[in-house]
Parts: C-alpha cells; sequence; structure tokens
C-alpha cells in the first residue's frame, strides 16, 4: 500500500533548514568560544611568561645594583688607600731632606747669631733668634738666599736690644724650603737649557 505524505512539504523543508541554522550557529558559537578559551590561554601563558621575566630582570638588576655599590666602594677604598700611599711616599721623601736643612742651617748661620727658635709649616719655616747687630741679620740672608736647601728668606721684625751693656738684635724671618730636582727631571732640564740656549 503506498504511503502519502500528508504534510506539506514546503513546511518540512523550512523546519530542516531551520534545524540546520541552529545547527550551524551552535557550531559556529562553539567554535568562538573555543577560540575565544584558546586565544584567553595563550594570553594568560604569555603574560605569565612576561611576568617572570620581569621578576627575573628585577632581580638581576637588584643583584648589579649590589654590586655596583660594592665596586664604588672598592672604588673609594683604593682612592684612600692610594691617597695614603702617595702621604707616605711624600714622607719617605722627605725624610732625609730635614737632616739637610738642618744641616744647611749650621752652615749659613754666620759667626755671632745664634736660633733661639725653628719652625717648619710645610716647605716654610720661621727662624727667631739673636744677633750681635743687623749686618750679621743681613748676612744670614744672604747664606740662606744662597744655599742650596733654602731660599727666599724674608725678614718680618728685627729689634735693636740691650742688656747687661751687651747691644744684640732680635729678629724673626722666613724662608722657603728650595725644591730639589729628581734625579729624572735632572736629565730633562739640561735639555731645555739647551734649546734656550741655541735660540
Amino acid at each position: 500500500m503506498p504511503r502519502i505524505n500528508l504534510l506539506p512539504w514546503r513546511e518540512a523543508e523550512r523546519k530542516r533548514k531551520r534545524q540546520e541554522f541552529f545547527l550551524s550557529l551552535g557550531a559556529a558559537m562553539a567554535t568562538a568560544g573555543l577560540v575565544t578559551l584558546i586565544g584567553y590561554w595563550q594570553m594568560t601563558a604569555a603574560i605569565q611568561h612576561q611576568q617572570e621575566r620581569n621578576d627575573l630582570l628585577t632581580r638581576e638588576i637588584a643583584a648589579l645594583d649590589k654590586q655596583i655599590e660594592e665596586i664604588n666602594g672598592l672604588d673609594a677604598q683604593k682612592r684612600k688607600l692610594l691617597a695614603r700611599m702617595e702621604i707616605i711616599e711624600t714622607l719617605q721623601r722627605s725624610r732625609p731632606e730635614i737632616v739637610h736643612v738642618f744641616d744647611e742651617v749650621v752652615r749659613v748661620l754666620p759667626e755671632g747669631v745664634y736660633l733661639t727658635y725653628l719652625r717648619q709649616t710645610g716647605t716654610r719655616f720661621e727662624v727667631r733668634g739673636v744677633a750681635q747687630s743687623s749686618t750679621r741679620v743681613s748676612s744670614f740672608m744672604r747664606n740662606i738666599d744662597a744655599s742650596e736647601w733654602l731660599a727666599d728668606p724674608t725678614l718680618q721684625i728685627v729689634q735693636t736690644r740691650s742688656r747687661d751693656a751687651a747691644v744684640g738684635a732680635e729678629f724673626t724671618l722666613f724662608a722657603n724650603q728650595r725644591k730639589q730636582v729628581a734625579p729624572g727631571e735632572e736629565e730633562q732640564q739640561p735639555a731645555k737649557s739647551k734649546k734656550v740656549a741655541s735660540k
């Protein structure tokens, strides 16, 4: 017996297309949701990875800052040590000079003059003493000017005094220690003087 379809075919076709549309819409929404979820996971992973890198860089920067502080501290300590070494070397070089200076003071001191006070400040000397006359003080100053270790005598005070029928002159003068030429500089100075002479 033949089957007869009593439903209108257009209504069935419309229903089928509606079902296909909803299925396609559902599949598209599911695909879009899946893509969004995967993108979110990837973005979260990338952000977490970048945060880990930032934390690593922060730790490395902190370690480098600490090392820089240590290096700066070592540089400051090095500068202090170099300054101390320079002072020690200067003292070592100048240690025998004072012996020469005292020996030179004895040599330049003329007869009739004796010293009561001698003080050194850096390379400057303050000398006080008593002379039989002001002429002896002038002689003392000329000797200082011609000295190998002393130079630039400057008279500050000279006073004539009389005590127990002895006439004398109290004086105060200043002199500078003459800079000594180092062995290396001795070779350079003649060369300069030769150039000047050739001109």
